[in-house]
């Protein structure tokens, strides 16, 4: 499979839940895993869960943060089973397809968090959709190698297809580059004082949400992020002093 799906486990708290990780991507021919803030865990215990797994160990990565982990994806789906109003939300088998003609141009993140409470808002807003899979209502905790064992098994399926989405003219905007234009934007709109109340969060999500609907390349990004930052410029070229974000702990969209 294309080596530019990136399976991403954010703050994995169970060894064998990583080791049952790595059989899966095995079995499914994904060879591409990283870690943030995992537990401590020996190379030998992965290896005792997920035999003749020394490839996809070799070319493990660790990251301390989950941008630092992202920062290099074109493309970053997250797997939540709760409801979000502003994003795409699509079930494993619809997202597949799309998500392999997305590797063909650049990496592709699939993201999964931890086992307890799963991916926060604030980590499922860098996500350009979010895939929920159909389990029962009565019990729908999935164990976290399973939800990547059914991820990566309909990435299979749907390598068999022929669907593809044409190149960009110029590549994608990472996630890295995403970030950079959401903490200009958010700088800007608190500079011009446009939030009146405490509804910061709820305008940047949806800003969020919009932007990763469209698309943008690193050209767009890079245009949007300086219109932004020329925004703050302008004010204190004209003496005015910017409005000024809350700290982090009062807004955690940022």
């Amino acid at each position: 499979m294309n080596p530019n799906i990136v399976v991403v486990l954010h703050r994995p708290q169970q060894v064998r839940n990583i080791g049952a990780a790595v059989r899966a991507l095995k079995n499914m021919g994904l060879v591409r895993l990283r870690l943030v803030q995992p537990t401590p865990f020996d190379p030998a215990d992965i290896l005792g869960i997920a035999h003749r797994s020394e490839d996809i160990l070799a070319r493990l990565e660790i990251f301390e943060t989950l941008d630092a982990a992202l920062a290099d994806a074109q493309f970053v789906a997250g797997t939540t089973g709760r409801p979000r109003a502003a994003a795409r939300v699509l079930t494993p088998r619809v997202a597949a397809p799309e998500l392999l003609a997305r590797a063909a141009h650049g990496p592709v993140a699939l993201l999964f968090g931890p086992e307890d409470n799963g991916l926060a808002n604030h980590e499922l807003d860098r996500c350009h959709l979010t895939i929920t899979i159909p389990t029962d209502p009565a019990y729908p905790s999935l164990n976290l190698a399973q939800a990547v064992l059914l991820v990566a098994y309909e990435l299979r399926l749907a390598a068999q297809s022929a669907s593809h989405i044409a190149s960009p003219a110029t590549p994608a905007a990472t996630a890295a580059q995403l970030e950079t234009l959401f903490a200009a934007a958010e700088r800007a709109l608190w500079g011009i004082e446009f939030f009146k109340s405490q509804g910061s969060e709820t305008i940047l999500r949806t800003l969020r949400a919009l932007v990763h609907r469209a698309e943008p390349d690193e050209r767009e990004a890079r245009l949007i992020t300086a219109m932004c930052v020329e925004v703050l410029h302008f004010l204190r070229r004209h003496r005015v002093t910017p409005g000024a974000p809350p700290s982090d702990s009062e807004h955690p969209v940022r």
